[in-house]
């Protein structure tokens, strides 16, 4: 086990979970949790990257947004989507990055 992994299950260091609650509930025969994350940090981030990353035209890398592995999550489980479908991952995320309800999280205002 690495050392910064021992850090994070020792509460030392942090961990790039936003969880901030988590409830269990039994209905009928099937037990409910519900996580709750707060997401002001992935708009804080990609307001930031806004102002200091490159996305200068002709340059080969473009930082198109900040999404957080739990919301990534949710998309998928909401799209039907399995993690090892690569590619239905990414036309996922670039569907969701490019609408409207989420256009906090994006960096880049460019197409692609």
């Amino acid at each position: 086990m690495t050392l910064a992994r021992q850090k994070m299950r020792l509460g030392k260091m942090p961990s790039h979970s936003t969880k901030i609650k988590e409830t269990v509930t039994f209905n009928d025969d099937k037990m409910i949790i519900k996580n709750t994350y707060d997401a002001t940090h992935m708009l804080k981030d990609a307001e930031q990257a806004r102002e200091v990353t490159g996305n200068d035209f002709g340059s080969d890398y473009k930082h198109v947004g900040n999404v957080d592995m739990a919301l990534l999550n949710v998309w998928l489980k909401e799209a039907g989507v399995q993690w090892t479908d690569t590619q239905a991952v990414k036309d996922v995320l670039k569907r969701k990055l490019m609408s409207n309800e989420f256009n906090k999280l994006r960096v880049w205002e460019g197409t692609y």
